[in-house]
């Protein structure tokens, strides 16, 4: 899924927010729905931009450990299936 926003702006847009831009003004402005804008600064507040990358570089390396395991769990599973019908 392509994202319309990336991390660097919607930091953006959670800091001119703190700086007193009102939030219905700000979403009208750039063009995203106010439910986007509660999800992202409760997703990305107080973050930098390298937060937010580190954050993602997280994410990303999670998933890649969780289909490891997903996958490691099913061959064990497969092994003990074919050794239960071997005896």
């Amino acid at each position: 899924m392509k994202k319309r926003f990336s991390e660097e702006q919607i930091i953006g847009f959670l800091r001119e927010a703190e700086r007193g831009v009102p939030t219905k003004e700000l979403c009208r402005k750039h063009g995203f729905s106010e439910a986007s804008f509660y999800l992202w600064r409760s997703k990305f507040g107080g973050m930098d931009v390298s937060d937010a990358k580190r954050l993602k570089s997280l994410e990303a390396e999670n998933a890649k450990l969780k289909k490891l395991l997903a996958e490691s769990m099913l061959e064990n599973e497969v092994i003990k299936e074919a050794l239960r019908k071997k005896w």
